[in-house]
């Protein structure tokens, strides 16, 4: 039998040791990473037992009466152990219907992690959300990626911008100047009417928290920061969760070649995929088609970023 109980602060290392062995192993799913901005969100996660043994847990939130999977991350979902089998998965959700409605929700807000980001197969979820839980799929967004043992060739004016960096002498740096980065950021975002989702003192404390998944490469020209990438490792994944450049960073082409230095970088470690972020907008209804242009210029290509709605009532 299932059973299933709210997540507490004592929970907190066996939370953390389940994430690091499941099947989708994503560092921002340690409680550290989901507890950073815990003032902009109610945690509801839960966790699920199968005979005093922990099979799953679900990062979550909850907005009014609707529980989100999870409102602060970009992915979310069930997170199972590698050792649960489908049987056991069903009774999973079935139980998590109960709890929801327990607690007084009338909708789930399910986020699925994409496939690139499973270790092993892991997309039981899939299957049990729509045909037993009557899920339907409400957004889709579309994101790119890159097969790194099987990558598609650069276009030519990608080549040519690298190229340019290069004879300009430019260099690539790993940085920990995170006010500089995230004026950078705010300047180009500000451009789209949009502010970063993170502050700079949050950038750093995430970047003390987990030294070996956030990691921050730079393109600096007589000291000034004119291009940088924001990137989390992941096991076996490497994602730009920012990019920005200046009009000097554009023009010299030092963006491209920071993003090319980051990708050849992620072949030569053995990452299987390089990742970038969605190129959709209003709720993923409309392609920003200059923006997928441009991850397709380096070889990625489509990924769906699927968000599920399941109602209680």
């Amino acid at each position: 039998m299932v059973v299933c109980c709210l997540y507490s602060n004592e929970k907190k290392a066996e939370w953390d040791s389940f994430v690091e062995s499941c099947k989708t192993p994503l560092f921002f799913f340690k409680r550290d990473f989901i507890e950073y901005h815990a003032d902009r969100f109610t945690d509801s996660s839960l966790m699920f037992y199968k005979d005093d043994v922990l099979v799953s847990v679900l990062p979550a939130s909850s907005d009014d009466k609707v529980l989100v999977s999870h409102g602060g991350l970009t992915y979310g979902g069930m997170l199972l152990s590698s050792k649960v089998r489908a049987e056991v998965v069903s009774e999973v959700f079935s139980v998590l219907v109960e709890k929801t409605i327990e607690l007084g929700f009338e909708k789930i807000v399910y986020k699925s992690t994409p496939h690139i980001f499973h270790k092993y197969g892991a997309q039981e979820d899939l299957y049990f959300l729509f045909n037993e839980l009557g899920g339907k799929i409400y957004r889709r967004d579309l994101s790119s990626y890159i097969s790194l043992s099987n990558r598609i060739k650069l276009s030519k004016g990608r080549k040519w911008l690298i190229a340019r960096a290069k004879k300009l002498g430019l260099a690539v740096n790993y940085s920990s100047s995170w006010d500089t980065f995230h004026e950078l950021l705010s300047i180009v975002l500000d451009k789209h009417g949009v502010k970063p989702v993170h502050t700079a003192k949050e950038l750093k404390y995430l970047a003390d928290l987990f030294p070996n998944n956030v990691k921050l490469k730079v393109v600096e020209s007589e000291g000034v920061m004119i291009a940088a990438a924001l990137l989390f490792m992941f096991d076996g994944v490497v994602h730009t969760q920012y990019l920005a450049a200046n009009d000097q960073g554009r023009e010299s082409g030092a963006l491209d070649f920071l993003i090319e230095s980051s990708i050849k970088e992620s072949q030569e470690k053995g990452f299987t995929y390089f990742s970038f972020g969605t190129s959709t907008e209003q709720q993923g209804k409309v392609l920003n088609v200059g923006l997928a242009a441009q991850k397709e210029s380096f070889g990625a290509r489509g990924l769906v970023l699927d968000f599920y709605e399941i109602d209680l009532r």
